[in-house]
């Protein structure tokens, strides 16, 4: 009988560019049934897809302060997700619930 072994899965691995990081993070919103974790989660994957570095020089932060934020179990604050959506190249818009 063959083990197989499984790397862990990271969706940083697979958004390649900010189209897709875009429509990773809309996925997520659609299916978290509003769950700010899973959407901060999202935002931290698309961050691990790119520098983080340089997104930290971006956004003010320092990396740690990113890693921690933008985690399943961070709570950043809506100014910090502004932020970090703008330096990513992405912007929050709402729409009417009809």
């Amino acid at each position: 009988m063959t083990t197989e072994t499984f790397s862990r899965f990271d969706a940083a691995d697979y958004l390649t560019d900010i189209e897709t990081a875009a429509a990773y993070l809309e996925a997520t919103i659609a299916e978290s049934g509003d769950d700010p974790a899973a959407i901060a989660d999202a935002l931290g994957a698309i961050a691990r897809s790119g520098n983080l570095s340089e997104l930290a020089r971006r956004t003010g932060m320092s990396r740690e302060g990113l890693y921690k934020a933008l985690s399943a179990d961070g709570n950043p604050s809506f100014a910090t997700i502004v932020k970090v959506a703008r330096a990513l190249g992405l912007t929050i818009s709402f729409y009417a619930i009809a």
